[in-house]
């Protein structure tokens, strides 16, 4: 079982650790071409994804400076 579950909302953390399991499944020698085609298909649609959680993050960044609204994280509360 992978980190990632079809049709599960995931976090970035979790999509970066299942490209780099599909990237080390790809670089094996044994790899058959059908499960490499596969393995490209499920991390192309994670990159995907993943450059969506960024820019939408981005934008929020971008709104909040933009509104002068900033906030300080304290590492003690939480």
């Amino acid at each position: 079982m992978t980190d990632v579950q079809e049709g599960q909302e995931t976090s970035l953390e979790a999509r970066l650790r299942r490209l780099d399991q599909i990237l080390a499944e790809m670089e094996s020698d044994d790899v058959a071409l059908e499960d490499a085609l596969r393995l490209f298909e499920e991390g192309v649609a994670h990159v995907r994804e993943a450059e969506r959680v960024l820019s939408t993050a981005e934008l929020r960044v971008e709104e909040l400076l933009a509104s002068g609204e900033t906030r300080t994280l304290d590492p003690d509360e939480g």
